[in-house]
């Protein structure tokens, strides 16, 4: 252990702790943007500057720590030079924050509300062509270069997706190799959304195609909630545990205007008997082992594009929400049918991965597609903000029947 002095306050920490991780130990609050630890630290935003005696300004996250070392967060210099430095990065940055998509949630944005800061004085960045139908969405006007989905690609999810080009104010995040985002090996599994501190990195918004659906007198919307988004859906509107129950869940899309709500637990007991019975036989053959689960379409393409020499191992079962569209169309087509509707499967899902596998052609029967649309959990959010519904003033709700029973056992 060290001691050092920060802010007036001696304070322990293991030898090679970062400033930044001693301080926060400590309860001193240093700012951070490009900061994620273990993973990122290369003090490339300098938000987290303090001042180190006899050596001057120093960015906390990856200056380590050495005995009888004296820092101060809470210097006017450190100030000055924190603001100057975010100042820098917003006339960089395409701050359009009425209409972002993480307006609530932007890094950025907190910390120039926090700094006071101006906006740009000369003309904003245009974003660079993008594949609009892919459901990983980059608008690179709105990325601060700071690496981090650089790091959580690479380190993390072992896809290297990202890449960068260029050093210093003429530094560019690219997709590796200059590669089409589709052929980059993308498994669609959002981390780098997640770890995104702006509105650089989203996922496709298809709000607006449900809206239309259900809007339809003709279609008839039926929609399908996963497991995870039962316990995240209150997150994005402040509801505490008590207040975002499964029924309460249920009543806000119906609210919203589904026709059915069912839960995809329904189809994860369809999933576990049928890759049980897959995985009988797969015990009676010479198959190579081990066999893999379907379930995940973000673990799917991994392995395809990543491992495919194990292709051949995955479970040729339906992930559980498009065993779910499926069941659905096929159980309530003749239904609708007689009715003169058409049905349209939605799924909301916490995965962007799921948006891609739903569009694969290998995904629809005579129905047309199993899941005709994915929504994330922030797009349903977005939609209830949209209609000014207040879920945790409405009356508990159940599913409908049968197809939203389940055993849990999924």
């Amino acid at each position: 252990m060290v001691t050092i002095t920060i802010n007036g306050q001696a304070v322990e920490a293991p030898e090679g702790t970062s400033v930044l991780d001693a301080a926060t130990a400590a309860g001193v609050t240093i700012p951070t943007l490009c900061y994620l630890k273990d993973l990122n630290c290369i003090g490339s935003c300098r938000v987290c500057l303090v001042d180190v005696e006899g050596e001057g300004l120093a960015a906390s996250c990856n200056t380590a720590v050495r005995e009888g070392m004296v820092v101060r967060t809470d210097t006017p210099q450190v100030a000055v030079a924190r603001r100057a430095n975010l100042q820098a990065i917003m006339d960089d940055h395409r701050a359009l924050c009425a209409t972002c998509v993480r307006q609530d949630t932007c890094a950025l944005r907190d910390l120039a509300s926090t700094f006071n800061l101006a906006d740009a004085p000369g003309p904003l960045p245009e974003p660079a062509p993008w594949d609009a139908d892919f459901p990983l969405q980059r608008d690179s006007s709105k990325c601060i270069k700071c690496m981090r989905c650089v790091a959580i690609c690479e380190k993390v999810q072992h896809c290297a997706v990202w890449d960068f080009t260029g050093v210093g104010p003429s530094t560019k995040i690219i997709v590796r190799d200059n590669l089409p985002i589709a052929e980059a090996g993308c498994a669609l599994c959002g981390q780098c959304i997640t770890h995104c501190p702006t509105g650089a990195l989203a996922a496709r918004d298809d709000v607006s195609l449900i809206m239309e659906a259900i809007l339809d007198p003709a279609v008839e919307t039926v929609v399908q909630v996963a497991p995870a988004v039962r316990t995240a859906w209150g997150e994005g509107l402040g509801l505490s545990r008590e207040e975002a129950t499964p029924g309460r869940l249920a009543a806000a899309l119906h609210a919203v205007g589904f026709d059915r709500v069912f839960d995809t637990d329904f189809a994860a007991d369809l999933t576990i008997m049928e890759e049980g019975s897959e995985f009988v036989e797969f015990l009676g053959s010479d198959a190579p082992r081990p066999m893999f689960t379907s379930c995940c379409p973000g673990w799917v393409r991994f392995v395809k594009q990543h491992y495919p020499q194990f292709t051949a191992q995955l479970s040729s079962a339906k992930s559980p929400h498009q065993m779910m569209g499926a069941v659905v169309k096929n159980t309530l087509a003749a239904e609708a049918d007689e009715a003169g509707r058409r049905l349209f499967v939605v799924s909301i899902m916490p995965c962007v991965a799921k948006k891609a596998e739903s569009e694969l052609p290998t995904m629809a029967t005579e129905h047309g597609p199993d899941v005709d649309l994915v929504l994330t959990t922030r797009e349903f959010v977005s939609m209830l903000r949209a209609d000014k519904i207040i879920p945790s003033l409405l009356p508990e709700e159940g599913l409908d029947d049968p197809m939203g029973v389940s055993t849990d056992a999924g």
